[in-house]
């Protein structure tokens, strides 16, 4: 019991470090739900470590990444997630070398829906490490932001079909996730382009990202519509609020929101 106890409060912990997006609505879920949710995240954010690391090369992030998609497919012990993670120990952050404790946060009945879309993710992700993250055309920005967000929200609507009965369009949840992913490409342009990274597609101007976002943004509004009040709807509706906030912010040009633009978003979704 102290073991799971301990698990939870460090799982919430890293959670609060690495995203000011997700904890905040992730604190407003219940008991049970709480856990799948915040293990999903966790696991995702560490293989997207790996993704995003600055210094480890392109090959060895994309041969990490299979090794993890593969061992993740079928049952494996600690000790061999952590020969795959151990070679790069002194370089990989906390949240990825304590992949297999936040598997271990997650309930049982949800945790091979986790593992698998984690896993497919992060399959997906190592072929654009590959590749360069060379996006050309829409249908590779479609394609890129499927994987490492749009399954984020297939995996989140498999979370809320087991716990709430609820089974939204997975289409729209796809929506959700690609929203959130372009306004943080919008976002972080300017640092993607410093690191010689680019996911606009071929003679996109900010306009055409722009548009792009705003209309996964409207999608993912129409997601909610399948969603009944609640926790559940918190969860969805904070972070959405806040990606049409810094869109809003972006497109006047400022680099984001305030933090006290944020409590007020926040707060007004809550008190809805």
């Amino acid at each position: 019991m102290s073991e799971t106890i301990n698990l939870h409060r460090d799982a919430k912990a890293m959670l609060k470090a690495t995203s000011r997006t997700f904890f905040i609505p992730i604190t407003y879920l219940s008991s049970g739900l709480q856990e799948a949710v915040m293990s999903a995240y966790l696991c995702m954010r560490a293989i997207d470590e790996i993704e995003d690391h600055p210094e480890l090369p392109n090959k060895v992030k994309a041969d990490l990444l299979y090794a993890i998609s593969m061992l993740l497919k079928k049952p494996f012990h600690d000790s061999e997630l952590m020969d795959i993670l151990r070679p790069y120990e002194s370089h990989l952050p906390e949240v990825t070398l304590r992949l297999a404790d936040w598997i271990k946060v997650c309930p049982p009945a949800i945790a091979e829906n986790i593992l698998d879309a984690t896993s497919t993710m992060a399959r997906g992700m190592a072929d654009w490490t590959l590749k360069e993250w060379n996006i050309q055309t829409e249908e590779d920005l479609n394609d890129y932001t499927f994987y490492v967000a749009g399954l984020v929200g297939v995996m989140l609507t498999d979370i809320w079909k087991w716990h709430d009965g609820v089974e939204p369009d997975e289409s729209l949840a796809i929506a959700f996730g690609r929203g959130l992913q372009s306004v943080n490409i919008l976002r972080n342009r300017t640092e993607d382009q410093e690191r010689g990274v680019s996911f606009f597609p071929d003679g996109w101007e900010l306009d055409d990202m722009f548009a792009y976002a705003r209309r996964n943004l409207e999608l993912a509004d129409a997601y909610l519509k399948d969603i009944k009040p609640g926790p559940i709807m918190h969860f969805r509706k904070i972070p959405l609020a806040l990606a049409h906030g810094t869109l809003d912010a972006l497109i006047k040009g400022k680099e984001k929101m305030s933090r006290t633009d944020v409590i007020k978003i926040v707060g007004r979704v809550v008190t809805e």
